[in-house]
């Protein structure tokens, strides 16, 4: 027996169709008219859009700091994403130096085997290079499913990589099939304003965003396209922050180099202003890159519009404000950087980019779906609604509207970074490999979520 979803608008990155869609266990089986068997479920979806489940290619779950653990884990994580329409996270499994990379992902799959509401896969966040350990790098696509590495230039002496290990790096990355993604910031020199900051008696959140300009993001993503043109190694620049950061891309894409990036809501959607609210509020923003002038926000939409920005991730990386940003009251450099974002992150993109015009409806299933899964090896199986992909169908009522309010939402945190954004349309129905895991906008059935191991990339593969 099938499920038929029937008289809804099938959309893909290359097309929109009011077409019936047939699901066959575990993957679509026909996208066409008059489906249905003898026996099928049928599904009347009249009015709603069907959407490739979303796929959040940055989130950071039960990720521990040194001084505390994110609020959501892998089971508040994933399920708060499903909720909002996405999925597939592709998380961040983070190695302890001294520790091997394989120590590192087989914490990260305890944390998430039987435990996550959606399919998942990881980066490989290295935060050491010793000659082990690059050497093991080159295995990871074969013996670990694992086909990219986030490597960073921030947070000094704890993550932060040097250039000749990022040259040596991206050396053995371009030659196994490996993608980099780079956190770009410099932070020497970020180091070095905190310092400054520190010293001058200053210490409101807002020094946060002071002391991390847009130049130190400029600055490095610069150098990251250097290294990625040295070698020609494939580069995904995470959460760009600013419309400067972007020309700099952009320009490379120009040159035909294999540099790709992606954006996050809250650049597109909040601003500095932020960091002027009374007291200790502002330490909910406080995020690495910080949020920027508003003035960037039309650039970094445009810059999604034209294919600069390939993707929208959330970078969701929670932190109560009780108990946890609390740390840094009276230091605001020991603030948690991050903030929360996944289960919202579908929602905005289709409120603020479909709805206000600045996003076609293949647009948005590009950079919340499609694009994520080809850049990370997961496309064709997700990313897209056609015969023999995943089901992994959103069926989406455009026709809702919600506010968003922390009091509501699954995301395990005391508070939301989009409280009070007026949301246009909502899940209805989300199918996750043929499962129907939530109806009528209610979660329907535990973690059922599997590991997706990944290709390598084929050489020369870039973007």
């Amino acid at each position: 027996m099938g499920i038929v979803l029937k008289n809804g608008i099938v959309v893909n990155s290359d097309s929109v169709e009011r077409l019936d869609l047939r699901i066959d266990g575990s993957v679509v089986d026909r996208i066409g008219l008059d489906l249905a068997l003898s026996d099928d479920e049928i599904v009347d979806v009249a009015g709603c859009y069907l959407f490739p489940g979303g796929i959040d290619p940055h989130t950071h779950f039960d990720l521990d700091t040194g001084s505390t653990v994110t609020a959501d884990d892998f089971t508040t994580g994933s399920r708060a994403a499903l909720a909002g329409g996405t999925t597939t996270v592709l998380d961040y499994a983070t190695q302890t130096r001294g520790d091997s990379l394989a120590a590192a992902l087989s914490i990260w799959h305890r944390k998430a085997r039987g435990n996550s509401f959606t399919d998942y896969g990881f980066h490989m966040a290295m935060s050491d290079c010793k000659g082990s350990i690059l050497r093991e790098l080159a295995e990871l696509p074969l013996r670990q499913g694992v086909a990219s590495v986030k490597l960073y230039m921030a947070y000094k002496d704890v993550l932060q990589v040097d250039d000749a290990d990022l040259l040596k790096i991206m050396r053995i990355c371009r030659k196994s099939g490996l993608r980099v993604c780079v956190h770009c910031e410099n932070g020497d020199i970020i180091q070095e304003l905190v310092r400054e900051a520190k010293a001058a008696g200053e210490n409101s959140p807002s020094l946060h965003a002071l002391t991390r300009p847009e130049a130190v993001e400029a600055e490095a993503v610069n150098r990251a396209i250097c290294l990625a043109e040295i070698t020609g190694c494939p580069l995904y620049i995470v959460h760009v922050s600013s419309g400067r950061a972007g020309e700099i891309i952009r320009e490379a894409q120009r040159r035909a180099l294999p540099v790709t990036a992606e954006t996050c809501p809250q650049y597109l959607l909040l601003d500095e202003t932020c960091y002027e609210k009374a007291g200790f509020e502002a330490a909910k923003y406080v995020m690495s890159p910080p949020l920027r002038s508003k003035d960037n926000q039309g650039q970094l939409w445009q810059a999604l519009k034209k294919g600069t920005l390939s993707c929208v991730g959330s970078d969701h990386c929670s932190f109560n404000l009780a108990g946890q940003k609390e740390l840094g009251r009276h230091d605001f450099s020991r603030i948690p950087n991050g903030a929360p974002g996944v289960e919202n992150r579908f929602g905005l993109m289709y409120t603020f980019g479909v709805v206000a015009g600045r996003l076609s409806l293949q647009d948005f299933v590009s950079v919340t779906s499609s694009n994520s899964a080809k850049l990370f090896g997961l496309y064709p199986r997700k990313g897209v609604l056609s015969p023999g992909s995943d089901a992994d169908v959103v069926v989406w009522d455009p026709t809702r509207h919600s506010t968003i309010r922390a009091a509501t939402q699954q995301q395990n945190v005391d508070y939301n970074a989009y409280e009070g954004f007026e949301q246009i349309g909502a899940v209805q129905h989300v199918f996750l490999r043929g499962l129907k895991v939530i109806k009528d906008g209610v979660i329907q059935m535990g973690p059922t979520g599997i590991y997706l191991p990944r290709k390598p990339l084929s050489i020369g593969e870039g973007s």
